[in-house]
């Protein structure tokens, strides 16, 4: 995998909207945050758009996105928020530019999209992490802070406290994934991700639990399962059920899936749609250790 350079003072992070529209007042909060780092910020040209729930037409999102991509003083790319969308332009998307001079792609959910199409075709890690829609009031809250720091080089290591349902052991490899149901979607198209001896982490939010559990079914019917070394469960929040209850919680779900399997996997990691969402650096080897406890440590 490619590391994009890291960012100094005085760089510039674009920012995009890909999917659904967002107000004003979070791209002015996330702005003031990040330029409290020293960086500089550049709008896409749609960021004000509404066309329906979308940022903006097809066309318009892609162009804006591809705006950054092309542009030689943009060193990261943070999308605004997710929804849906993405998938609508990704094969408008020139990456050539891209290519040649990598940057970080920025964000979570909806964007899960750009993260498993760029792993796929271009192998250049990538940022899941908070988004402008969800940005803390406070620029020192851990999920913006540990942004700061992967963008600048710093260590990037977690230690979760025990959970009942984790599966002890200890794992090396590529840490991949995203959005559950985008990942579902994305599979047998350009975009699939390639889950092949890498840690998988997942993470979901406002789902039916039969869905989930359909989700999880194709995961581990399409061999994705068995053929990763670890697996990483974020936030599972804000499920539903239907007046005859599915019977088990996202988590049961999720723990029943992988019971035949010997790899370590660990639940409730603080990535997703939850309040502590921290970064993760996708496409970078890491070590999972899970024992008493559990950790997480990316490489350097």
């Amino acid at each position: 995998m490619t590391t994009p350079d890291y960012l100094k003072p005085g760089d510039t992070i674009g920012i995009v909207a890909t999917a659904r529209s967002i107000g004003v007042s979070h791209i002015r909060k996330a702005s003031r945050i990040l330029k409290s780092w020293g960086y500089n910020i550049r709008e896409a040209g749609n960021l004000s758009h509404v066309h329906h729930q979308f940022a903006g037409t097809d066309e318009a999102r892609a162009k804006g996105l591809q705006s950054m991509l092309d542009d030689p003083e943009v060193k990261a790319i943070l999308c605004a928020r997710g929804g849906y969308g993405t998938v609508r332009i990704i094969d408008r998307i020139d990456f050539s530019r891209f290519r040649e001079k990598p940057k970080w792609i920025m964000g979570f959910s909806d964007v899960t999209v750009l993260h498993s199409h760029i792993h796929r075709h271009f192998g250049v890690e990538t940022l899941h992490c908070n988004m402008p829609v969800a940005f803390p009031d406070d620029p020192r809250h851990p999920s913006l802070l540990s942004i700061r720091d992967a963008l600048s080089g710093k260590a990037v290591s977690f230690e979760i406290p025990r959970h009942p349902f984790n599966r002890p052991g200890e794992a090396q490899g590529q840490v991949v994934g995203g959005n559950l149901s985008m990942l579902y979607s994305l599979m047998g198209s350009p975009s699939d991700l390639d889950t092949d001896g890498k840690i998988l982490f997942l993470e979901e939010l406002d789902e039916y639990l039969y869905h989930v559990d359909r989700m999880m079914m194709n995961l581990k019917r399409s061999g994705r399962l068995d053929r990763i070394r670890g697996m990483v469960v974020g936030g599972m929040t804000d499920m539903n059920d239907n007046p005859v209850a599915f019977g088990r919680t996202a988590g049961e779900i999720v723990r029943d899936a992988v019971t035949e399997y010997n790899y370590p996997v660990i639940f409730s990691f603080p990535a997703g749609h939850i309040s502590d969402n921290r970064v993760l650096i996708l496409g970078r080897n890491a070590t999972l250790k899970v024992g008493d406890g559990a950790s997480l440590e990316f490489n350097t």
